[in-house]
């Protein structure tokens, strides 16, 4: 790594004299070719949301999160009632365009526009949204919107315990930061952080590897991909040499 130094020969980070500070994610649609992010809507979107986590009869998806699973559609459409009117966490449905309902819901959550950082959270796929290009679509959508907004830096983070999390956000292009111990608890338990993320010099280059993977071309026709994503994300995950 090459050091800038100060007067006193201390090393010092790079200067940022045009910095602008973005604007806060407008809370609108998000269109791909696989999947569409709505601004989530207990109206329409709470009983299909249901519908599909229903799905996972072990109540998996609900480990590493601090809410469910959730016994009865009321408590699920409560729960999400109560989550809507929130602006940090943004919340939103994925539309798999395959079926025209919600199958998952992802949130941009501790946006801070000032440093330029946002979070993406929340992430929650039903069983039928799990391993499709529309599951993938979002995370590029999400993604590529701040990054057009002019953000510096998408942070990923996940109980370090919740392997499939960790090797998800990889496979996604987020590089490994380090663990945070003890940094917060739910469920009655503690919970060291993994911290992940994609900074905006990165983008570029994964946007490409993303829309090489996202591309028809890239399934045979019983819909299997020709070349993984990881293939494609793995050369540009972030190595400190600090």
């Amino acid at each position: 790594m090459t050091h800038i130094y100060n007067d006193l020969n201390q090393p010092i980070g790079h200067s940022l004299p045009n910095w602008t500070p973005p604007p806060l994610p407008p809370y609108e649609p998000l269109a791909g070719r696989w999947c569409r992010l709505e601004p989530l809507t207990a109206e329409r979107h709470a009983a299909d949301l249901f519908a599909a986590y229903s799905q996972d009869t072990e109540g998996r998806l609900w480990t590493y999160l601090p809410y469910g699973p959730f016994a009865s559609p009321d408590d699920y459409t409560a729960w999400m009632n109560s989550i809507i009117p929130s602006s940090d966490p943004l919340f939103y449905a994925i539309i798999d365009l395959k079926t025209g309902r919600a199958a998952g819901i992802a949130s941009y959550l501790r946006i801070s526009p000032a440093i330029g950082s946002i979070e993406v959270g929340h992430i929650n796929y039903a069983p039928a949204l799990q391993r499709t290009p529309a599951a993938t679509e979002a995370m590029y959508l999400m993604m590529d919107h701040v990054f057009a907004l002019g953000y510096r830096r998408y942070e990923w983070k996940c109980d370090a315990l919740n392997a499939p999390s960790r090797s998800a956000a990889q496979r996604l292009g987020f590089s490994f930061e380090g663990v945070f111990r003890q940094a917060t608890m739910y469920k009655a338990r503690n919970r060291d952080t993994a911290w992940f993320a994609v900074i905006d010099q990165e983008w570029p280059a994964l946007k490409a590897a993303f829309e090489q993977w996202l591309d028809p071309a890239n399934f045979d026709a019983e819909g299997r991909q020709r070349q993984r994503l990881s293939d494609l994300t793995r050369p540009l995950l972030y190595q400190s040499d600090i």
